[in-house]
Protein backbone atom coordinates (compact mmCIF):
# COMPACT_ATOMS: atom_id res chain seq x y z
CA UNK A 1 0.00 0.00 0.00
CA UNK A 2 1.41 3.37 -1.06
CA UNK A 3 2.19 5.59 2.10
CA UNK A 4 0.17 8.80 2.14
CA UNK A 5 1.46 12.47 2.75
CA UNK A 6 -1.12 13.18 5.40
CA UNK A 7 -0.15 17.34 4.74
CA UNK A 8 -1.23 16.77 1.29
CA UNK A 9 -4.39 15.18 1.68
CA UNK A 10 -5.23 17.39 4.28
CA UNK A 11 -4.24 20.64 2.00
CA UNK A 12 -6.19 19.31 -0.70
CA UNK A 13 -9.50 18.56 1.18
CA UNK A 14 -9.28 21.84 2.82
CA UNK A 15 -9.21 23.33 -0.78
CA UNK A 16 -12.26 21.43 -1.82
CA UNK A 17 -13.92 22.26 1.13
CA UNK A 18 -13.19 26.52 0.37
CA UNK A 19 -14.11 25.69 -3.57
CA UNK A 20 -17.82 24.98 -2.14
CA UNK A 21 -18.50 27.31 0.37
CA UNK A 22 -17.61 29.63 -2.54
CA UNK A 23 -19.83 28.31 -4.58
CA UNK A 24 -22.57 28.18 -2.42
CA UNK A 25 -22.07 31.59 -1.34
CA UNK A 26 -22.61 32.73 -5.09
CA UNK A 27 -25.97 30.64 -5.30
CA UNK A 28 -24.06 28.00 -7.89
CA UNK A 29 -25.61 24.97 -5.27
CA UNK A 30 -28.60 23.48 -4.97
CA UNK A 31 -30.24 22.45 -1.86
CA UNK A 32 -29.34 18.96 -2.63
CA UNK A 33 -26.38 19.23 -3.64
CA UNK A 34 -25.24 21.24 -0.36
CA UNK A 35 -26.38 18.04 1.60
CA UNK A 36 -24.98 15.66 -0.45
CA UNK A 37 -21.39 17.20 -0.08
CA UNK A 38 -21.65 17.88 3.60
CA UNK A 39 -21.86 14.98 4.24
CA UNK A 40 -19.76 13.58 1.96
CA UNK A 41 -17.20 16.44 3.79
CA UNK A 42 -17.95 15.18 7.04
CA UNK A 43 -17.10 11.54 6.48
CA UNK A 44 -13.68 12.69 4.67
CA UNK A 45 -13.08 14.47 8.04
CA UNK A 46 -14.05 11.05 9.62
CA UNK A 47 -11.68 9.13 7.40
CA UNK A 48 -8.50 11.53 8.38
CA UNK A 49 -9.27 11.69 12.23
CA UNK A 50 -9.09 7.70 12.37
CA UNK A 51 -6.45 6.88 9.83
CA UNK A 52 -4.14 9.67 9.12
CA UNK A 53 -4.49 12.03 12.53
CA UNK A 54 -4.14 9.12 15.03
CA UNK A 55 -0.82 9.99 16.75
CA UNK A 56 -0.80 8.45 20.59
CA UNK A 57 0.36 4.88 21.03
CA UNK A 58 -1.55 2.35 21.91
CA UNK A 59 -0.07 0.12 24.66
CA UNK A 60 -1.07 -1.71 27.96
CA UNK A 61 -2.66 1.43 29.54
CA UNK A 62 -5.03 2.52 27.04
CA UNK A 63 -5.74 -0.93 24.77
CA UNK A 64 -5.90 -4.47 25.18
CA UNK A 65 -2.07 -4.79 24.59
CA UNK A 66 -0.30 -7.05 26.93
CA UNK A 67 2.68 -5.01 28.41
CA UNK A 68 5.39 -7.39 26.89
CA UNK A 69 4.37 -6.29 23.15
CA UNK A 70 4.65 -2.15 23.78
CA UNK A 71 7.54 -0.04 24.82
CA UNK A 72 9.54 -0.69 28.06
CA UNK A 73 9.76 3.60 28.21
CA UNK A 74 5.98 4.12 29.52
CA UNK A 75 6.98 6.36 32.36
CA UNK A 76 4.89 9.46 31.30
CA UNK A 77 1.69 6.86 31.59
CA UNK A 78 2.51 5.96 35.54
CA UNK A 79 2.67 8.35 38.11
CA UNK A 80 6.17 9.06 39.43
CA UNK A 81 5.14 9.64 43.17
CA UNK A 82 3.35 6.79 43.52
CA UNK A 83 4.63 3.71 45.98
CA UNK A 84 3.09 0.12 46.42
CA UNK A 85 2.57 -1.15 49.85
CA UNK A 86 3.18 -4.83 48.66
CA UNK A 87 6.63 -6.69 48.56
CA UNK A 88 7.99 -7.03 44.93
CA UNK A 89 9.54 -9.79 43.93
CA UNK A 90 13.40 -10.30 43.64
CA UNK A 91 13.29 -13.55 41.30
CA UNK A 92 12.20 -14.04 37.45
CA UNK A 93 8.57 -13.52 36.74
CA UNK A 94 7.04 -16.17 34.97
CA UNK A 95 6.25 -15.49 30.91
CA UNK A 96 2.77 -17.00 31.41
CA UNK A 97 1.45 -13.86 33.89
CA UNK A 98 -0.22 -11.24 32.08
CA UNK A 99 -1.34 -7.58 33.47
CA UNK A 100 -4.05 -5.70 31.40
CA UNK A 101 -4.04 -2.04 32.58
CA UNK A 102 -6.34 0.81 31.67
CA UNK A 103 -6.43 4.38 32.55
CA UNK A 104 -9.48 6.53 32.23
CA UNK A 105 -9.92 10.29 32.40
CA UNK A 106 -12.74 11.77 34.18
CA UNK A 107 -13.17 15.27 32.79
CA UNK A 108 -14.49 18.36 34.50
CA UNK A 109 -16.04 20.41 31.54
CA UNK A 110 -18.16 23.03 33.74
CA UNK A 111 -17.80 24.10 37.04
CA UNK A 112 -21.27 22.27 39.87
CA UNK A 113 -21.82 25.71 41.06
CA UNK A 114 -22.02 28.55 38.99
CA UNK A 115 -21.96 26.28 35.71
CA UNK A 116 -18.47 28.35 34.54
CA UNK A 117 -17.09 26.83 31.62
CA UNK A 118 -13.85 24.65 32.68
CA UNK A 119 -12.07 23.21 29.50
CA UNK A 120 -9.76 25.18 29.14
CA UNK A 121 -8.73 25.64 32.78
CA UNK A 122 -5.46 23.53 33.87
CA UNK A 123 -5.57 20.84 36.02
CA UNK A 124 -3.91 18.01 38.27
CA UNK A 125 -5.69 14.47 38.88
CA UNK A 126 -6.45 12.37 41.51
CA UNK A 127 -6.08 8.53 40.91
CA UNK A 128 -8.09 5.28 42.20
CA UNK A 129 -7.48 2.07 41.93
CA UNK A 130 -8.80 -1.30 41.63
CA UNK A 131 -7.68 -4.44 40.93
CA UNK A 132 -9.27 -7.36 39.78
CA UNK A 133 -8.40 -11.19 38.97
CA UNK A 134 -10.02 -12.59 35.52
CA UNK A 135 -9.19 -16.29 35.54
CA UNK A 136 -8.74 -17.54 31.91
CA UNK A 137 -8.22 -21.16 30.62
CA UNK A 138 -6.05 -21.47 27.88
CA UNK A 139 -5.80 -24.20 25.87
CA UNK A 140 -3.00 -24.83 23.16
CA UNK A 141 -3.54 -27.23 20.74
CA UNK A 142 -0.51 -28.59 18.35
CA UNK A 143 -0.65 -30.85 15.50
CA UNK A 144 2.53 -31.73 13.53
CA UNK A 145 2.24 -32.60 9.95
CA UNK A 146 2.74 -36.77 9.02
CA UNK A 147 3.66 -37.27 5.08
CA UNK A 148 4.83 -40.29 3.20
CA UNK A 149 8.35 -39.89 1.16
CA UNK A 150 7.53 -40.25 -2.49
CA UNK A 151 11.17 -41.62 -3.09
CA UNK A 152 12.10 -43.96 -0.24
CA UNK A 153 8.33 -44.71 1.33
CA UNK A 154 9.29 -43.36 4.60
CA UNK A 155 6.40 -42.00 7.01
CA UNK A 156 7.89 -38.83 8.41
CA UNK A 157 6.26 -37.02 11.04
CA UNK A 158 6.76 -33.66 12.44
CA UNK A 159 8.62 -33.32 16.28
CA UNK A 160 6.33 -31.56 19.19
CA UNK A 161 7.56 -29.40 21.51
CA UNK A 162 9.60 -30.57 24.03
CA UNK A 163 7.34 -29.83 26.94
CA UNK A 164 4.53 -31.59 25.16
CA UNK A 165 5.50 -35.40 25.76
CA UNK A 166 1.96 -36.93 25.29
CA UNK A 167 -1.28 -36.42 24.04
CA UNK A 168 -2.53 -34.18 26.82
CA UNK A 169 -0.60 -32.02 29.40
CA UNK A 170 -1.16 -29.46 31.99
CA UNK A 171 1.18 -26.35 31.83
CA UNK A 172 3.57 -24.93 34.64
CA UNK A 173 0.34 -22.37 35.49
CA UNK A 174 -1.86 -25.18 36.62
CA UNK A 175 0.83 -27.16 38.02
CA UNK A 176 2.40 -24.38 39.95
CA UNK A 177 -1.60 -23.39 41.27
CA UNK A 178 -2.16 -27.08 42.66
CA UNK A 179 0.97 -27.28 44.12
CA UNK A 180 0.73 -23.81 46.24
CA UNK A 181 -3.10 -25.16 46.94
CA UNK A 182 -1.51 -28.31 48.24
CA UNK A 183 1.82 -27.22 49.81
CA UNK A 184 1.31 -23.78 51.04
CA UNK A 185 -2.08 -23.09 51.44
CA UNK A 186 -2.80 -26.86 52.77
CA UNK A 187 -5.75 -27.61 50.76
CA UNK A 188 -6.89 -31.49 51.37
CA UNK A 189 -6.66 -33.02 47.67
CA UNK A 190 -10.59 -33.33 47.21
CA UNK A 191 -10.47 -29.79 47.62
CA UNK A 192 -7.83 -28.89 45.92
CA UNK A 193 -9.43 -31.00 42.69
CA UNK A 194 -12.72 -29.35 43.67
CA UNK A 195 -11.44 -25.73 43.21
CA UNK A 196 -9.38 -26.41 39.93
CA UNK A 197 -12.42 -28.37 38.25
CA UNK A 198 -14.93 -25.10 39.15
CA UNK A 199 -11.74 -22.86 37.26
CA UNK A 200 -11.26 -24.58 34.11
CA UNK A 201 -14.01 -26.86 33.86
CA UNK A 202 -11.11 -29.78 34.08
CA UNK A 203 -11.51 -33.03 36.14
CA UNK A 204 -7.73 -33.46 37.43
CA UNK A 205 -6.90 -37.07 39.20
CA UNK A 206 -5.48 -37.34 42.49
CA UNK A 207 -2.53 -39.02 41.03
CA UNK A 208 -1.61 -36.53 38.74
CA UNK A 209 -1.84 -33.94 41.45
CA UNK A 210 0.50 -36.17 43.58
CA UNK A 211 2.86 -36.45 40.06
CA UNK A 212 3.10 -32.74 40.14
CA UNK A 213 4.38 -32.79 43.73
CA UNK A 214 6.97 -35.42 42.99
CA UNK A 215 7.94 -33.50 39.81
CA UNK A 216 8.77 -30.33 42.13
CA UNK A 217 10.51 -32.65 44.68
CA UNK A 218 12.75 -34.29 42.15
CA UNK A 219 13.41 -30.77 40.52
CA UNK A 220 14.66 -29.31 43.72
CA UNK A 221 17.26 -31.68 44.56
CA UNK A 222 20.15 -30.26 43.17
CA UNK A 223 18.62 -26.90 45.29
CA UNK A 224 18.91 -28.61 48.22
CA UNK A 225 22.64 -29.67 47.99
CA UNK A 226 23.23 -25.86 46.96
CA UNK A 227 21.11 -24.71 49.97
CA UNK A 228 22.79 -27.03 52.20
CA UNK A 229 26.67 -25.84 51.24
CA UNK A 230 25.49 -22.24 51.97
CA UNK A 231 23.66 -23.05 55.07
CA UNK A 232 26.93 -24.69 56.50
CA UNK A 233 28.86 -20.87 55.65
CA UNK A 234 26.52 -19.07 57.91
CA UNK A 235 27.61 -17.28 61.10
CA UNK A 236 24.44 -18.26 63.16
CA UNK A 237 21.99 -21.43 62.45
CA UNK A 238 18.74 -21.74 64.03
CA UNK A 239 17.85 -25.44 64.67
CA UNK A 240 14.51 -27.09 65.59
CA UNK A 241 12.47 -29.96 65.48
CA UNK A 242 8.71 -31.15 65.44
CA UNK A 243 6.56 -34.38 65.59
CA UNK A 244 4.55 -35.17 62.14
CA UNK A 245 2.62 -38.20 61.84
CA UNK A 246 3.33 -40.40 58.56
CA UNK A 247 1.38 -43.63 58.01
CA UNK A 248 0.43 -43.65 61.47
CA UNK A 249 3.27 -43.38 62.63
CA UNK A 250 5.87 -40.77 64.39
CA UNK A 251 8.29 -38.76 62.70
CA UNK A 252 10.54 -35.95 63.26
CA UNK A 253 11.06 -32.65 61.02
CA UNK A 254 14.54 -31.35 61.96
CA UNK A 255 14.79 -27.61 60.77
CA UNK A 256 17.86 -25.37 59.88
CA UNK A 257 17.82 -21.84 59.03
CA UNK A 258 19.76 -19.24 58.72
CA UNK A 259 19.99 -15.66 56.82
CA UNK A 260 17.36 -16.21 53.91
CA UNK A 261 17.62 -20.47 53.81
CA UNK A 262 14.99 -22.56 55.17
CA UNK A 263 15.93 -26.47 55.04
CA UNK A 264 13.49 -29.08 56.62
CA UNK A 265 14.62 -32.84 56.43
CA UNK A 266 12.00 -35.69 57.76
CA UNK A 267 13.50 -38.49 59.46
CA UNK A 268 12.03 -41.23 61.67
CA UNK A 269 14.54 -40.48 64.79
CA UNK A 270 14.91 -37.41 66.69
CA UNK A 271 18.25 -37.21 68.23
CA UNK A 272 21.73 -38.25 67.43
CA UNK A 273 20.89 -40.44 64.50
CA UNK A 274 19.13 -38.45 62.71
CA UNK A 275 20.93 -35.29 63.07
CA UNK A 276 24.01 -37.54 61.22
CA UNK A 277 22.30 -39.08 58.63
CA UNK A 278 20.74 -35.42 57.70
CA UNK A 279 24.75 -34.53 57.81
CA UNK A 280 24.30 -30.88 58.66
CA UNK A 281 24.88 -29.79 62.25
CA UNK A 282 28.02 -32.33 62.40
CA UNK A 283 29.69 -30.20 59.86
CA UNK A 284 28.39 -26.66 61.02
CA UNK A 285 31.06 -24.59 62.44
CA UNK A 286 29.04 -21.29 63.93
CA UNK A 287 26.90 -20.47 66.29
CA UNK A 288 23.98 -23.08 67.28
CA UNK A 289 21.11 -21.53 68.14
CA UNK A 290 18.15 -24.14 70.06
CA UNK A 291 15.92 -25.21 73.01
CA UNK A 292 18.97 -26.93 75.02
CA UNK A 293 17.75 -30.42 73.42
CA UNK A 294 20.62 -32.63 74.81
CA UNK A 295 21.15 -34.00 71.70
CA UNK A 296 22.55 -30.50 70.11
CA UNK A 297 25.51 -30.74 73.37
CA UNK A 298 26.75 -33.90 71.69
CA UNK A 299 28.19 -31.37 68.83
CA UNK A 300 31.55 -29.56 70.31
CA UNK A 301 32.32 -28.66 66.64
CA UNK A 302 30.08 -25.66 66.86
CA UNK A 303 28.97 -23.01 69.50
CA UNK A 304 25.85 -23.21 71.19
CA UNK A 305 23.27 -20.58 72.03
CA UNK A 306 20.00 -21.08 73.84
CA UNK A 307 16.66 -19.90 73.20
CA UNK A 308 15.89 -17.04 75.74
CA UNK A 309 11.81 -17.29 75.14
CA UNK A 310 12.11 -20.93 76.38
CA UNK A 311 13.65 -20.10 79.57
CA UNK A 312 11.39 -17.22 80.58
CA UNK A 313 8.68 -18.99 79.85
CA UNK A 314 9.82 -22.30 82.12
CA UNK A 315 10.99 -19.68 84.56
CA UNK A 316 7.17 -17.82 84.59
CA UNK A 317 5.98 -21.51 85.55
CA UNK A 318 8.41 -21.81 88.29
CA UNK A 319 7.57 -18.77 89.94
CA UNK A 320 3.75 -19.36 89.22
CA UNK A 321 4.08 -22.59 90.48
CA UNK A 322 6.36 -22.54 93.64
CA UNK A 323 7.14 -18.76 94.18
CA UNK A 324 10.82 -18.97 94.22
CA UNK A 325 12.32 -15.67 94.48
CA UNK A 326 15.55 -16.66 92.34
CA UNK A 327 13.57 -17.48 89.38
CA UNK A 328 11.84 -14.24 89.59
CA UNK A 329 15.00 -12.66 89.89
CA UNK A 330 16.99 -14.75 86.89
CA UNK A 331 13.81 -13.91 84.85
CA UNK A 332 14.19 -10.52 85.35
CA UNK A 333 17.85 -10.60 84.79
CA UNK A 334 17.43 -12.36 81.49
CA UNK A 335 14.99 -9.46 80.38
CA UNK A 336 16.96 -6.61 81.45
CA UNK A 337 20.28 -7.73 79.68
CA UNK A 338 17.74 -8.18 76.61
CA UNK A 339 16.74 -4.71 76.90
CA UNK A 340 20.35 -3.45 77.44
CA UNK A 341 21.63 -5.54 74.40
CA UNK A 342 18.66 -4.54 72.04
CA UNK A 343 19.77 -0.55 72.78
CA UNK A 344 22.81 -0.66 72.58
CA UNK A 345 24.30 0.38 69.33
CA UNK A 346 26.92 -2.81 69.34
CA UNK A 347 24.18 -5.08 70.27
CA UNK A 348 26.66 -6.47 73.15
CA UNK A 349 28.12 -6.06 75.88
CA UNK A 350 31.67 -4.86 76.56
CA UNK A 351 34.11 -6.92 78.92
CA UNK A 352 33.03 -4.93 82.13
CA UNK A 353 29.37 -4.95 82.01
CA UNK A 354 29.85 -9.05 81.01
CA UNK A 355 31.37 -9.60 83.71
CA UNK A 356 29.13 -7.75 86.53
CA UNK A 357 26.30 -9.97 84.47
CA UNK A 358 28.50 -13.29 85.07
CA UNK A 359 28.59 -12.06 88.82
CA UNK A 360 25.29 -11.61 88.92
CA UNK A 361 23.69 -14.52 87.32
CA UNK A 362 26.12 -17.13 89.69
CA UNK A 363 24.92 -14.99 92.96
CA UNK A 364 21.45 -15.90 91.98
CA UNK A 365 21.76 -19.23 91.17
CA UNK A 366 23.82 -19.47 94.46
CA UNK A 367 20.67 -18.07 96.29
CA UNK A 368 18.47 -20.91 94.21
CA UNK A 369 20.58 -23.52 95.50
CA UNK A 370 20.36 -22.63 98.98
CA UNK A 371 16.56 -21.76 98.47
CA UNK A 372 15.21 -25.00 96.84
CA UNK A 373 14.89 -27.84 99.17
CA UNK A 374 17.66 -30.58 98.79
CA UNK A 375 17.63 -33.40 96.45
CA UNK A 376 17.32 -36.73 98.31
CA UNK A 377 20.14 -39.46 97.90
CA UNK A 378 19.26 -42.57 95.72
CA UNK A 379 17.92 -45.50 97.43
CA UNK A 380 20.64 -48.24 97.95
CA UNK A 381 19.38 -50.44 95.32
CA UNK A 382 17.35 -48.17 92.93
CA UNK A 383 18.39 -47.88 89.05
CA UNK A 384 18.27 -44.78 86.77
CA UNK A 385 18.02 -41.22 87.69
CA UNK A 386 16.28 -39.94 90.88
CA UNK A 387 13.14 -37.54 89.84
CA UNK A 388 13.36 -33.74 90.19
CA UNK A 389 10.96 -31.11 90.08
CA UNK A 390 10.79 -28.88 87.04
CA UNK A 391 12.80 -26.47 89.29
CA UNK A 392 15.57 -28.70 90.09
CA UNK A 393 16.07 -29.08 86.11
CA UNK A 394 16.03 -25.46 84.99
CA UNK A 395 18.24 -24.71 87.62
CA UNK A 396 20.76 -27.11 86.88
CA UNK A 397 20.42 -26.15 83.44
CA UNK A 398 21.03 -22.63 83.86
CA UNK A 399 23.86 -23.72 85.78
CA UNK A 400 25.53 -26.17 83.43
CA UNK A 401 25.26 -24.04 80.66
CA UNK A 402 25.63 -20.53 82.04
CA UNK A 403 27.60 -19.61 78.73
CA UNK A 404 25.36 -20.69 76.21
CA UNK A 405 22.50 -18.89 78.09
CA UNK A 406 24.10 -15.37 78.04
CA UNK A 407 25.71 -16.06 74.49
CA UNK A 408 23.76 -12.89 73.28
CA UNK A 409 25.17 -11.29 75.82
CA UNK A 410 28.44 -11.59 73.93
CA UNK A 411 28.28 -11.95 70.64
CA UNK A 412 26.41 -9.36 68.11
CA UNK A 413 25.65 -11.84 65.86
CA UNK A 414 23.49 -14.49 68.26
CA UNK A 415 19.80 -13.40 69.34
CA UNK A 416 17.80 -13.86 72.38
CA UNK A 417 15.44 -16.45 71.14
CA UNK A 418 15.17 -19.18 68.35
CA UNK A 419 12.41 -17.70 67.25
CA UNK A 420 13.36 -18.13 63.62
CA UNK A 421 13.43 -21.46 63.99
CA UNK A 422 9.70 -22.00 65.48
CA UNK A 423 8.33 -19.77 62.93
CA UNK A 424 10.07 -21.97 59.76
CA UNK A 425 8.09 -25.15 61.79
CA UNK A 426 5.03 -23.78 62.83
CA UNK A 427 3.06 -24.53 59.63
CA UNK A 428 3.77 -27.97 59.40
CA UNK A 429 1.53 -28.14 62.46
CA UNK A 430 -0.82 -25.98 61.07
CA UNK A 431 -0.88 -28.53 57.95
CA UNK A 432 -1.16 -31.41 60.43
CA UNK A 433 -3.66 -30.45 61.69
CA UNK A 434 -5.83 -29.16 58.46
CA UNK A 435 -5.22 -31.96 56.26
CA UNK A 436 -3.92 -34.84 58.60
CA UNK A 437 -1.04 -37.02 57.98
CA UNK A 438 0.52 -38.20 54.90
CA UNK A 439 -0.10 -41.90 53.46
CA UNK A 440 3.37 -42.56 52.37
CA UNK A 441 6.69 -41.38 53.27
CA UNK A 442 7.85 -40.46 50.16
CA UNK A 443 5.04 -37.33 49.97
CA UNK A 444 6.20 -36.29 53.82
CA UNK A 445 9.93 -35.94 51.88
CA UNK A 446 8.16 -33.96 49.24
CA UNK A 447 6.43 -31.68 51.44
CA UNK A 448 9.80 -30.86 53.65
CA UNK A 449 11.76 -29.79 50.80
CA UNK A 450 9.12 -28.12 48.66
CA UNK A 451 8.04 -26.05 51.76
CA UNK A 452 11.77 -25.08 52.58
CA UNK A 453 12.13 -23.82 49.14
CA UNK A 454 9.08 -22.01 49.04
CA UNK A 455 10.01 -20.36 52.77
CA UNK A 456 13.62 -19.80 51.31
CA UNK A 457 11.98 -18.13 48.25
CA UNK A 458 9.56 -16.30 50.52
CA UNK A 459 12.41 -14.69 52.49
CA UNK A 460 13.41 -13.42 49.21
CA UNK A 461 10.05 -11.41 48.21
CA UNK A 462 9.44 -13.74 45.54
CA UNK A 463 6.33 -14.92 45.02
CA UNK A 464 5.14 -18.88 45.83
CA UNK A 465 3.54 -19.21 42.30
CA UNK A 466 6.34 -17.53 40.32
CA UNK A 467 8.61 -19.71 42.83
CA UNK A 468 7.74 -23.12 41.87
CA UNK A 469 6.86 -22.17 37.83
CA UNK A 470 10.99 -21.35 38.03
CA UNK A 471 12.13 -25.29 39.40
CA UNK A 472 9.29 -26.62 37.24
CA UNK A 473 10.82 -24.71 34.07
CA UNK A 474 14.63 -25.40 35.78
CA UNK A 475 15.15 -21.59 35.71
CA UNK A 476 16.90 -21.58 39.18
CA UNK A 477 20.58 -21.08 37.82
CA UNK A 478 22.90 -20.63 40.68
CA UNK A 479 19.88 -19.78 43.35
Amino acid sequence: MASLDKTSVRSQVEKVRKDFEQLRSDGKVSPEVQAIMSSMLMIVELILAIFLERTTKKNSANSSIPPSQTDKDNSSLTDPGSKGKGKKADGETVKNRRTIETLTIVPVDYCDKCGADLRQVGCTHERRTKIDIIFEKVVEHVEVEIKQCPSCERVIKGKFPVDMPGPLQYGLGVQAFIINLLACQMVALKRAQALVYSIIDVVIAEATMLQFILRLHAALENWEVRATEKLLLEAVMHVDKTSLRVDKTNYWIHVHSAGGITLKKLHRKRGIKAMEENDIIPRYMGKLIHDCWASYFSYSNCGHGLCGSHLLRELTFVVETNRYRWARRMKRLLQATYKRVSDCEKKCLDDREYARLLKCYRKILELGTLEMPAIPDKPAGKRGRIAKSDAHNLLERLQKHEASVLLFARDPLVPFTNNRGERDLRMSKVKQKVSGCFRSEIYAHAYCRITSYLQTMAYKGVNPMIAIQMALAGELGGE
